[in-house]
């Protein structure tokens, strides 16, 4: 039988330092089955030369150059349409993948007939440096538990287009990963967890979700705007994303 492709969509905007590290983290991954589209979003620093170098020697390696700056969505987007595999990833251009992140999660996916995965994954520093605290993934999660708890790390995200469709995110400056989320669980499906530690989420000081106040104030927001909650429900899961997001700091 054979093994199902993975399409690993990976948005690049002046990602020079990092980038390298994050092909590697793909390349060196134990599921050989996957193809990566590397989307950049108008770089200007040398981004687009490191990617060609990859694209040359990896022929599962593909560089996107959008003719305009669309954001995280709009280059998530563009991979999301290219995708031939039955599942697509995501993984930003400063994170990286532990060696046996996509065998695993492909195979709990395929085991249990899961349309949406995610897996625990660590906190890291600009410079690397891995902090103690992982952010763990519970066994399953549910429109309403999400709302209160934004748990699901974009990088750890993988589902199922075959089932799903080419799903979008909206395009909007950020959270567009969230909004996404909400959508499909409010669908009717559920997100599972798969509780291992298979991904590096690294904080960088320039990037717009460093901004804790920003973030918060753009949840606010998805819970009155995009998701129509009454100010009562709001605030209460406003609340609870406050109090889990301070743990995790």
């Amino acid at each position: 039988m054979m093994e199902p492709l993975v399409s690993v969509v990976t948005p690049v905007y002046n990602s020079e330092k990092f980038l390298e590290e994050t092909i590697l983290s793909i390349q060196k991954q134990t599921y050989p089955h996957w193809e990566l589209f590397l989307v950049d979003d108008g770089s200007t620093d040398k981004s687009m030369e490191v990617a060609g170098v990859y694209a040359k020697q990896d022929s599962r390696i593909h560089v996107i150059q959008l003719e305009r700056n669309q954001g995280a969505a709009g280059a998530r987007n563009e991979g999301i349409n290219r995708a031939n595999g039955k599942y697509v990833a995501f993984l930003d251009s400063d994170d990286l993948w532990l060696p046996e992140k996509l065998e695993k999660q492909v195979a709990f996916m395929e085991a249990n007939n899961h349309v949406f995965s995610f897996t625990s994954y660590r906190i890291m520093k600009e410079n690397g440096e891995v902090r103690d605290k992982v952010v763990p993934a519970p066994e399953v999660i549910t429109y309403d538990q999400l709302l209160k708890n934004t748990i699901i790390g974009c990088l750890t995200v993988m589902l199922n287009i075959d089932v799903l469709g080419k799903v979008q995110m909206p395009t909007i400056k950020t959270r567009q990963d969230f909004v996404l989320w909400l959508t499909i669980l409010k669908s009717g499906y559920q997100a599972y967890g798969l509780d291992e530690e298979l991904a590096r989420y690294r904080k960088v000081s320039t990037s717009i979700s460093s901004n804790k106040l920003k973030t918060a104030k753009r949840n606010w927001r998805i819970y009155r705007d995009n998701e129509g909650l009454p100010l009562w429900r709001a605030c209460y899961v406003f609340a609870s994303y406050a109090w889990h997001g301070f743990k995790k700091l």
